[in-house]
C-alpha cells in the first residue's frame, strides 16, 4: 500500500524487519523444541538464540542470485553462527512452516489493530448518536423527502452495521491466527507434532488440524471478506455524509484544518474531500476479496499461484481497513452538525413530510383507504407544484383542519431504539475488557 493511506502503528507490523524478527523467532522456537527432546544441547540452542534476524538488505541482495526469498533469509541468519549452531537451524521444515506460520502471527496482529481502531470508529458513532438523538431531519428514500427522522438515528443504523463488521472480523482472526510446523507435504516425516505445539502455543496460535503444506487460504479468503464488508459499510457512512453535505442540503459538514483549500481554481469550495475518499479505499477491498477466493484452490498439496497475490492483498487490505476505521472516526467525531438547516430543509417541501400522517388519520376517520391515499396524494401533487402548502391543498379538497400532524408524532415511539444504543455501548465495553 502507498504510504499515503497507511497509519505507522500497521506498517510497522508488515515492515520486513518484522518479518524476519518473527521468521528467526520461529526457527528459535523449534530449536527450543528440538533442543528439548534431545536433539541437540543447550549449548546449540544458546547459540541459534542469540544470533540477531538478518537485515532485509542483506536478505535482498542473497536473493537477487537465489531467487527464494527463505533461503536468502537463512543464508543470511545463519552466516554469524558456529556452524555446529547454523546446522540445526530449520531441521525437519519446510519454507511455508516458517512462512505462514509467521503470516498467521502478523495477521493476528493486524486484525487486532483493525478491531482497536473499529472499537473507536464504533463508540463515536454511539456518541454522536445519543448527542443527536432528538436532532430532527428529514428522511430520504431513493433521495427524495420521505419523513421525520433524527440525526441520532441515523448514526445509530450506521453504529449497529459497524458493530456486526467487528464481529465478522473478530471470527476471521480465529481463522488466521493459526500455523503449521509439519515438514514438506504436512506429514510431519522428520518433526515431532510437539515441535508444531510448542511453536503456535508461543505464538498464540491454533494450528492446521490436518496439514498439507500450507495453511489452507478459505481462511484468508474469510478475512478479506469481512474486510470487504466492513470496507462497504464506511462507505456507507461516507457516502451518506457526502449527501448531506451537497450545498442544496448542507446539514453536515466534515471537520477541515484552519489552512484547508478545496480547490486550485474555485476558493469557495469545501468539498467533501474525505468521505469521498474513504468510498475509492472501499473498492480496493473488494477486488482484494476476490483475488482471496482464487488463492483457496491450489494444485494438490500446494503451488506458488497464491503467493505473489498474496504479498500485496493481504497487507493492503489490513491496511486500508485500519485506515478507513481510523479516518471514519476522526470525521465522525469532529462532523459539524447544522441542525437549523436539517429543520429548514424538513420545511422545504411545506409539508409534504406529513403526508403519510395525514392519509392515516383520514382513514382512521372513516374514509376508505383508496379514497383517502387519492385524496392526500392530490393535495400533494399541488403542494408539488409549488402553489400551495399541503395544509391548504387539502382544506381545498374539504379535508377538516387542523390534521394532526407535525414530526413529533413520527418520533413517540423510539425509546426502546436508544435503550439498544445503551445495550450496545455494554457489549461493546465487554468486548473491549476482554
Amino acid at each position: 500500500m502507498i504510504p499515503r493511506y497507511v497509519l505507522p502503528a500497521m506498517a510497522a507490523i508488515w515492515s520486513d524487519e518484522a518479518k524476519y524478527g518473527l521468521w528467526a523467532r520461529i526457527e528459535v522456537l523449534v530449536a527450543e523444541a528440538m533442543a528439548e527432546q534431545g536433539a541437540f544441547p543447550d549449548a546449540t540452542l544458546r547459540l541459534i538464540a542469540e544470533a540477531p534476524p538478518p537485515t532485509p538488505d542483506r536478505v535482498a541482495e542473497l536473493e537477487r542470485t537465489r531467487d527464494h526469498e527463505i533461503l536468502a533469509f537463512l543464508a543470511a541468519y545463519t552466516e554469524p553462527m558456529p556452524a555446529e549452531a547454523a546446522r540445526w537451524v530449520h531441521y525437519g521444515l519446510t519454507s511455508y512452516d516458517v512462512v505462514d506460520t509467521g503470516l498467521g502471527a502478523t495477521l493476528k496482529a493486524a486484525c487486532d489493530l483493525v478491531l482497536d481502531a473499529g472499537t473507536r470508529l464504533l463508540a463515536t458513532l454511539v456518541d454522536r448518536a445519543l448527542e443527536h438523538w432528538d436532532t430532527m431531519c428529514v428522511g430520504r428514500t431513493h433521495g427524495v423527502h420521505a419523513e421525520p427522522t433524527t440525526f441520532g438515528q441515523k448514526l445509530g443504523v450506521h453504529a449497529f452495521a459497524v458493530h456486526r463488521s467487528l464481529e465478522r472480523v473478530r471470527v476471521a482472526r480465529t481463522a488466521v491466527a493459526v500455523g503449521t510446523i509439519s515438514g514438506a507435504i504436512g506429514t510431519y516425516a522428520f518433526l515431532d507434532p510437539g515441535v508444531e505445539t510448542h511453536v503456535c502455543a508461543s505464538l498464540g496460535l491454533g494450528f492446521e488440524p490436518i496439514p498439507s503444506q500450507v495453511v489452507a487460504r478459505d481462511r484468508h479468503a474469510e478475512l478479506l471478506a469481512a474486510l470487504a464488508v466492513a470496507g462497504a459499510v464506511v462507505e456507507q457512512i461516507a457516502l451518506e455524509f457526502r449527501h448531506l453535505q451537497r450545498t442544496e442540503v448542507r446539514e453536515v459538514e466534515e471537520p477541515r484544518t484552519s489552512e484547508y483549500q478545496g480547490s486550485s481554481a474555485m476558493p469557495h469550495k469545501r468539498n467533501p474531500n474525505t468521505s469521498e475518499r474513504l468510498c475509492g479505499l472501499a473498492r480496493l477491498l473488494r477486488s482484494h476479496a476476490s483475488v482471496a477466493f482464487e488463492n483457496v484452490a491450489l494444485w494438490h498439496e500446494r503451488d506458488l499461484a497464491h503467493q505473489a497475490a498474496e504479498r500485496v492483498i493481504l497487507p493492503d487490505s489490513l491496511m486500508i481497513t485500519h485506515f478507513l476505521f481510523s479516518s471514519a472516526a476522526d470525521v465522525i467525531a469532529g462532523l459539524t452538525v447544522r441542525s437549523e438547516r436539517m429543520l429548514e430543509n424538513m420545511e422545504a417541501t411545506r409539508g409534504l413530510i406529513y403526508s403519510s400522517m395525514g392519509y392515516l388519520d383520514l382513514v382512521s376517520s372513516g374514509m376508505e383507504r383508496e379514497q383517502a391515499y387519492r385524496t392526500v396524494q392530490s393535495a400533494a401533487d399541488s403542494a408539488w407544484s409549488g402553489t400551495t402548502d399541503f395544509a391548504q391543498a387539502l382544506r381545498e379538497r374539504g379535508v377538516a383542519q387542523p390534521l394532526d400532524v407535525g414530526p413529533e408524532r413520527y418520533l413517540a415511539n423510539r425509546s426502546h431504539l436508544k435503550e439498544r444504543l445503551h445495550d450496545l455501548i455494554k457489549e461493546t465495553s465487554s468486548h473491549v475488557e476482554m
